[in-house]
């Protein structure tokens, strides 16, 4: 018989959620010393995942993390509350 543990175990490390998505996202942005969105997009193909379905994987840091990003890149305008934030 299979223990219980064992098979949430296979579950949760076959199926990503947003925590576990926005630590190996950090991961890769600390190794590889690229920029979120890059890291997202490099995280997607290496793991054959679909960027249309990533959005249900970002969490409201990452996502915060994204958007000053995407700011200092000019991807985006900035606003008022992110003119004072360090891109991270």
């Amino acid at each position: 018989m299979i223990d219980k543990e064992i098979v949430e175990n296979i579950i949760e490390n076959k199926f990503l959620s947003p925590e576990k998505f926005s630590l190996e996202i950090e991961k890769y942005v600390l190794e590889n010393r690229c920029n979120y969105i890059e890291a997202i997009i490099f995280y997607c193909e290496e793991n054959e995942i679909e960027l249309e379905t990533v959005s249900k994987l970002i969490s409201k840091p990452l996502k915060e993390r994204l958007k000053v990003n995407a700011e200092s890149l000019n991807f985006l305008k900035k606003t008022s509350s992110s003119k004072t934030k360090s891109v991270i």
